[in-house]
Formats: C-alpha cells, sequence, structure tokens
C-alpha cells in the first residue's frame, strides 16, 4: 500500500490504529484496550494512525496521542477493483473478508446465490454486514491499509449491480483487461440463471478451489495487476 505499508520496516516501528480525525486523534476504547493489553504499548512508543480515507501520520503512544510527523495522503487507486462472493457456512464469510481486505480489494459484495446454504433474514443480514465491516476495518489496522473498503450491504445475486462483472468459473478464459469486478459463486456451484446473467466467465487456475480459495485469489490475482506485480494484458 502506497506511503503507509512501506514505512512498517523502516525507523518507526509500531502498530497501526484508525482514528476519525488524524489531526486531532483519538483512540476508541477497544483499540486503546488492544494496544495496551494486548500489544503491551507503553507512554511514547511510537505508532501511526490513519482515517481509512487515505490520510495518515506518526504518532506517540499515551493518555493522548501525540502526532509525531506531518499529516501524510494517500491518493485512492486510479482503478477500484471488487470481489462479489456468495456468504459462506461457518466463520468462513469473515475470512473472506479479511483476506479480500488485506489483498487491497476496495469494494467487497457479499451475496446470497440461488445454490447458497446460508440464508438470513433481515436483520441478521444487517448484523451479519455490520460485523464485516468490523473485521475490514480490523484488517486494515493490522494490513496498514489508507484505505478502508467498502463492505456491500448483504443481498441477492438479482440484486447485484452487474455492470462491468465477470464470473469465476472452474472452466473460463482468462481475465481480460478492464475486468476489474469478479464474482464468486457458492459451494454448489452457479446456477443456470446466474451464468447467464453475466456474459464473462473466467478461470483463476487450473483446479477446482474451495469457494474461500476462490475469493482469495481473485482478490490477489486483480491486486497483483493493478499494482505492476502481474503484466497486464494486453
Amino acid at each position: 500500500m502506497s506511503g503507509l505499508a512501506s514505512v512498517a520496516g523502516g525507523g518507526r516501528p509500531g502498530p497501526h490504529a484508525l482514528v476519525d480525525d488524524v489531526d486531532a486523534p483519538e483512540l476508541s476504547g477497544d483499540d486503546r484496550h488492544h494496544l495496551e493489553r494486548v500489544l503491551r504499548l507503553r507512554p511514547g512508543d511510537p505508532l501511526t494512525v490513519g482515517d481509512g480515507a487515505g490520510r495518515w501520520r506518526f504518532c506517540r503512544f499515551g493518555a493522548a496521542i501525540e502526532p509525531d510527523g506531518d499529516v501524510v495522503s494517500v491518493a485512492a487507486p486510479d482503478v477500484e477493483v471488487a470481489v462479489g462472493f456468495a456468504v459462506l457456512k461457518g466463520g468462513r464469510s469473515e475470512t473472506v473478508v479479511q483476506k479480500l481486505t488485506e489483498l487491497g480489494v476496495d469494494r467487497i459484495a457479499p451475496f446470497v446465490a440461488e445454490r447458497s446454504v446460508v440464508r438470513w433474514d433481515g436483520d441478521k443480514a444487517a448484523r451479519q454486514a455490520d460485523r464485516w465491516r468490523r473485521v475490514a476495518r480490523e484488517a486494515v489496522m493490522q494490513c496498514r491499509r489508507a484505505w478502508l473498503p467498502q463492505v456491500d450491504p448483504l443481498g441477492a445475486f438479482g440484486e447485484l449491480d452487474l455492470a462491468g462483472a465477470a464470473l469465476a468459473v472452474s472452466v473460463g478464459r482468462p481475465l481480460a483487461e478492464g475486468e476489474n469486478f469478479l464474482l464468486v459463486g457458492p459451494e454448489g456451484g452457479w446456477a443456470d440463471a446466474e451464468l447467464a446473467a453475466v456474459e464473462a466467465h473466467v478461470g483463476l487456475g487450473p483446479h477446482v478451489m474451495r469457494a474461500e480459495t476462490a475469493a482469495t485469489a481473485a482478490a490477489a490475482i486483480l491486486g497483483a495487476r493493478r499494482s505492476g506485480h502481474l503484466p497486464r494484458v494486453p
């Protein structure tokens, strides 16, 4: 992540925390507890704080967070990458959100597919979406991202805006230039109507992957291509 990840191994090591305002940084109670009790920070120890919207700075830990450097602004990526995934049983959806955040996905779109095993009512769906946003926030602090990803509300596959989307399938063509929104289906695979709804069908590799592995692979491919770690398709 340009402008922040590079400082992790520099001369001012320390954890990263999110705050509402980097000009007057204040930690939430939970974040302060984590820094004090889990990471064992002491007054004067270095850390960085960011607002999740591209601004961050060096600070010193204490009863009040003391700024120790100018505010740095990191521009949003020129190209947004997004991954949609069919929700999974147990805590695997949380793992997917965590890994997509670590891999730099800008928008995460959980959905319920026709063959999804997991189905929640409106209140449970809203609570899960809130939980995923907390997971993304924690992952941003762990991986030192300057920008929080957008985690969309949970909806049905038919409610997704499919403009520019491509479906990940077991046998598909390579990802093409300009395809920056990949959708990964449920454990039971895509239904015929879902396959018909999106013209672009792409493969992520030569092997059949678990749903959570496919979502992570989609994020890794999109992120590596955007960052220049993979050559772009002509």
